[in-house]
């Protein structure tokens, strides 16, 4: 089995855009983010300018500056036929509009998306930060779209856990383990309350084919009593802060460039 794990968060996207090496297998952490521009110094001048980082490509479905979308479409196209993806994307991924929802439909017509996995708030890159797991696997071409059923388990819901205090470890992925039936996923069955399925037509019905789906009653938005304890209540709201403290920090870097 040919394998390639992507460890893209301090790489940029056009590091691989003209990979054409295949994989069977694909373990994907692509950067998260959503600047659209990078800041490069003109050679003769010296003066800072801003790039657009908005890729074309032939083999993209969508063009977007977006660069979560741009490593969707390229991890899909860098799979063998039958070829299997695993790949955490920030939620956006799953219900932004325009390319967005463009890649979304693509996607399931042209690949089997199979899974998702609601993650924690806050686990992965930014504090803050939602983040998802999708599993797909590659097909050969067809007039029908591959993806028949999504079934997602939602591992977010009344789940609470920090980047410091309560962090993730193996044995919290044990129930989507058993529900996912590596060996035989038509083994499936909704087993227990987090895990459901939704079958394709009900999906692409949706605004925007939005899969950014919860199902789960939220009890800490009714019930006081069930709210975290106050130390991770603590922690949370301090990881927030900080991450809110870097997107004004991004904001400053281009107001200072373009007054430049």
């Amino acid at each position: 089995m040919v394998f390639h794990q992507l460890n893209l968060r301090k790489r940029t996207f056009r590091n691989y855009r003209l990979s054409n090496e295949i994989w069977e297998v694909q373990l994907a952490n692509p950067p998260f983010g959503k600047k659209s521009s990078i800041t490069v110094v003109n050679e003769k001048t010296g003066k800072k300018e801003q790039e657009k980082l908005t890729i074309e490509r032939e083999d993209f479905w969508a063009t977007t500056s977006n660069k979560q979308l741009n490593f969707v479409q390229h991890i899909a196209n860098m799979l063998k036929i039958d070829g299997k993806a695993a790949v955490v994307v920030p939620d956006n991924v799953l219900f932004e509009g325009g390319a967005g929802e463009t890649v979304r439909k693509t996607l399931m017509e042209r690949t089997d998306l199979h899974t998702i996995l609601r993650l924690p708030t806050g686990i992965f890159y930014a504090q803050g930060v939602k983040a998802n797991v999708i599993f797909f696997d590659a097909k050969p071409a067809s007039k029908e779209p591959w993806t028949k059923q999504v079934w997602i388990y939602d591992f977010r819901t009344n789940v609470h856990m920090t980047l410091k205090t309560k962090r993730l470890v193996k044995s919290d992925f044990d129930e989507f383990i058993e529900c996912y039936q590596a060996k035989d996923r038509s083994k499936r069955t909704e087993s227990v309350e987090r895990w459901k399925t939704f079958d394709y037509e009900t999906l692409i019905a949706r605004d925007k084919t939005n899969l950014d789906i919860s199902w789960l009653k939220d009890d800490s938005l009714e019930d006081t009593e069930n709210l975290p304890a106050p130390e991770i209540l603590a922690q949370e709201i301090v990881e927030q802060l900080e991450a809110a403290l870097e997107e004004f920090r991004s904001v400053e870097d281009v107001l200072s460039i373009s007054d430049s």
